[in-house]
């Protein structure tokens, strides 16, 4: 086998991600519980924003977008049976976002931490596949500061 090492260009970072946030277009995905749909928005952007960045994922807008992102999976999980990865990723979000609070970028973060630590304790002990521990499903609306960052 022979292995092609020629050297390929470096793309340059997108930091142009930050200018085309459309927060208005996550507060509906969140707001209508289209979880899976918003967690790829967020993984796509915090992708582009981390491509060959000199701070990679310790920028503090793409770690608040994969925090974001981590957020939204716990949600998705908790409502699909996957209890540990529900608690893994609360977990992970409450840490990251934390250093946000109460908003940054235009988001209000502590309605979406506030969710997530009143959910944390009823994870506790479930079964993986247990169903979610909260009927009806309710959590925080995304909300804004402002239009876009």
């Amino acid at each position: 086998m022979i292995l092609d090492l020629q050297s390929q260009p470096l793309l340059p970072p997108d930091r142009a991600v930050l200018s085309e946030l459309d927060w208005g277009e996550v507060a509906t995905l969140w707001n209508n519980n289209q979880l899976g749909q918003l967690h790829d928005w967020f993984n796509e952007r915090w992708s582009r924003l981390i491509r060959n960045s000199p701070l990679g994922v310790r920028d503090p807008e793409a770690e608040l977008l994969q925090a974001l992102a981590f957020a939204t999976l716990a949600l998705f999980f908790t409502q699909s049976q996957n209890q540990d990865g529900a608690r893994l990723l609360i977990d992970d979000a409450l840490l990251a976002l934390g250093k946000y609070r109460p908003s940054y970028m235009g988001v209000r973060i502590e309605p979406i931490y506030g969710t997530l630590q009143d959910l944390r304790p009823m994870l506790v002990g479930l079964a993986t596949d247990a169903q979610c521990p909260m009927y009806p499903f309710v959590y925080a609306k995304f909300e804004t500061t402002r239009a876009a960052p």
